[in-house]
């Protein structure tokens, strides 16, 4: 049962840090400038985007390979909390009620990974690190 639960989070964490990794990386080069044009539009400072990037692209390969799991997981789940209260409030507009509750969801799965930890297939397992 054991290989059976280290087999499942390590499923769990191919599949979670997809959209970050994505978004990240699409957030890179000429979409640098519109990302952070739209983030000031809805009163984040711009500024902010390298910290953004670093926690979609970097934390979702950390999450991936399994190092900093437990650390990463809660930043993130923080991270999607908090995206949802700034960008997706507004119901009125049509997606936005299905966008906060994704975020909710997307948040509850980091928690159980910060919870549970990365699992036996994991850089953190390898060096015996509880973070």
């Amino acid at each position: 049962m054991k290989n059976l639960e280290s087999g499942a989070i390590l499923l769990a964490r191919i599949l979670m840090p997809i959209l970050f990794i994505v978004a990240g990386y699409g957030k890179l080069g000429d979409a640098y400038a519109g990302t952070q044009q739209y983030m000031q539009a809805m009163g984040v400072p711009g500024f902010l985007l390298p910290l953004i990037i670093l926690l979609e692209l970097g934390g979702g390969i950390a999450i991936l390979l399994g190092l900093l799991t437990r650390t990463t997981a809660i930043f993130t789940a923080l991270f999607t909390v908090l995206t949802a209260l700034l960008f997706h409030t507004n119901f009125s507009v049509d997606p936005n009620s299905l966008m906060f509750m994704k975020n909710l969801t997307i948040a509850g799965g980091y928690i159980l990974l910060a919870v549970t930890g990365p699992g036996k297939f994991s850089i953190d397992h390898l060096l015996n690190k509880k973070w």
